[in-house]
């Protein structure tokens, strides 16, 4: 990382291995760094640690519209020097392709994003292994009916990467993250039910282990007593976490590779009205807020807000170079890559729905009667790529008159996405911003069926 002078210079890692270009050679070389930790607390000590840093280096080279891709896991030059050939190697036989090309430089800007809370790098263990202990310390008194802690958990991870090409690219970046994770179990006489809290920043600084735990144990407590409800078609209320769930998978069908394949729910459907005019959903991974925030895509090119769909209107797709051109349209900054092993895909990283104006309560109070939904299982097996039919567990509570009531479980909710963007009459204001590629908030969605007892 940043104090570690006695690694190599990513910028410079990378520019060494384009200058190797033969020919009429394209060369693109990604580089990366990290670190992370883990830590486990259970009755008042350490059940586990974990630190480990990894590094890597890929390489793609281009010739003739023939693509060659190799990798190594380490910053050794005789072996970089390997994997250079081997992806030259591989272009020799690799299936012509117009389309694969390495990204240009296109104009767009870079955010000045501060992604890096500089404290992390030097944060010691002892730190780390007290905020896991401490959170599970808070849970244990949260309430007297939690009867157990199944984790307490703290992770982060320092990272850096940099992107070069004989091409024009020439791009670096920082980032850290820092979580708190919990799993409760919550009994009154022979039943017992779980529930999980969390909080998350750039470090350890940001985290609020009382919030977590706090979470945690109202959503294991709350549900003790749940029943099973009858089935009915009725609104629900997705909760933030459950949302940007749903909001994830959601994600994938505007992504333009899944466009180009025929694998997206909504190709040919630019500028149709896809959703409620409630809707308006966002890609922004320059809100330094979203957890997938970064300066820079997959190739190298600056990230942007993308504007998804617009007041229920499908404005654009999200792209990488390959697929844009297969469009024939320009990247919209959306390259994803895995890893330094994978090759760039197309991926949102920071989907958003515009909030509305109403509280939690006061959405529950507008929806009036239905069911809150404060969980799911199995979303993404649920799930139909192709239809975009879904059925999936779910537990919540009952509302009444727009009031919280009676605890619900053992339910499937089932509906279709395209069905569900159209059928969304009110998004909340309270905006939740979590460990994943969405922001959460509170969502309700009518007609869709609630299957029981």
């Amino acid at each position: 990382m940043a104090n570690q002078t006695s690694q190599p210079d990513l910028s410079q890692l990378v520019r060494r291995v384009i200058d190797s270009a033969r020919g009429d050679e394209a060369i693109e070389a990604y580089a990366v760094r990290g670190r992370e930790t883990d830590v486990r607390a259970y009755q008042g000590a350490v059940e586990s640690l974990s630190s480990a840093e990894s590094m890597g280096i890929g390489v793609r080279i281009l010739v003739e519209g023939r693509q060659g891709f190799a990798h190594a896991g380490t910053f050794d030059e005789a072996v970089i020097r390997e994997t250079v050939e081997a992806a030259r190697d591989n272009a020799r036989f690799a299936t012509p392709d117009e389309e694969v090309q390495l990204a240009t430089p296109d104009g767009v800007p870079p955010s000045e994003l501060d992604l890096v809370d500089v404290a992390m790098f030097d944060a010691s263990t002892d730190d780390k292994i007290a905020m896991a202990i401490e959170l599970e310390r808070l849970v244990s008194e949260i309430d007297p009916r939690i009867s157990g802690v199944e984790s307490a958990d703290y992770g982060d991870v320092v990272a850096e990467m940099a992107l070069a090409s004989t091409t024009g690219i020439d791009v670096a970046t920082q980032g850290t993250r820092a979580s708190l994770s919990t799993y409760v179990l919550a009994t009154a006489g022979s039943e017992t039910q779980t529930g999980f809290g969390f909080s998350v920043g750039r470090g350890l600084g940001d985290l609020d282990p009382a919030r977590a735990a706090s979470d945690a144990g109202e959503r294991a407590t709350r549900m003790l007593g749940a029943v099973k409800p009858p089935t009915e078609r009725t609104t629900i209320v997705f909760d933030p976490f459950v949302t940007a769930m749903f909001l994830g998978i959601i994600g994938g069908t505007f992504s333009g590779e899944a466009v180009v394949k025929g694998r997206s729910l909504f190709a040919d459907r630019l500028g149709d009205e896809i959703a409620a005019t409630e809707v308006t959903l966002v890609d922004d991974p320059t809100d330094p807020r979203a957890f997938g925030a970064t300066r820079f895509d997959g190739e190298g090119l600056a990230t942007r807000r993308n504007a998804i769909i617009e007041n229920g209107e499908l404005q654009q797709f999200v792209h990488n170079s390959w697929s844009a051109r297969r469009s024939g349209t320009q990247s919209t900054g959306s390259a994803a890559r895995g890893g330094y092993s994978s090759l760039p895909g197309v991926g949102c990283r920071a989907l958003q729905l515009e909030p509305g104006s109403l509280g939690a309560a006061a959405l529950y109070s507008a929806v009036g009667d239905g069911v809150l939904v404060q969980s799911v299982a199995g979303l993404h097996s649920g799930v139909n790529p192709v239809s975009g039919d879904f059925s999936t567990g779910a537990e919540g509570m009952r509302l009444t008159n727009g009031q919280v009531g009676e605890p619900l479980r053992e339910f499937t909710i089932g509906s279709t996405l395209q069905r569900m963007l159209l059928d969304v009459i009110a998004i909340g204001n309270d905006v939740e911003w979590l460990p994943m590629g969405a922001a959460g908030v509170s969502l309700a969605v009518e007609g869709v069926t609630v299957s029981g007892s």
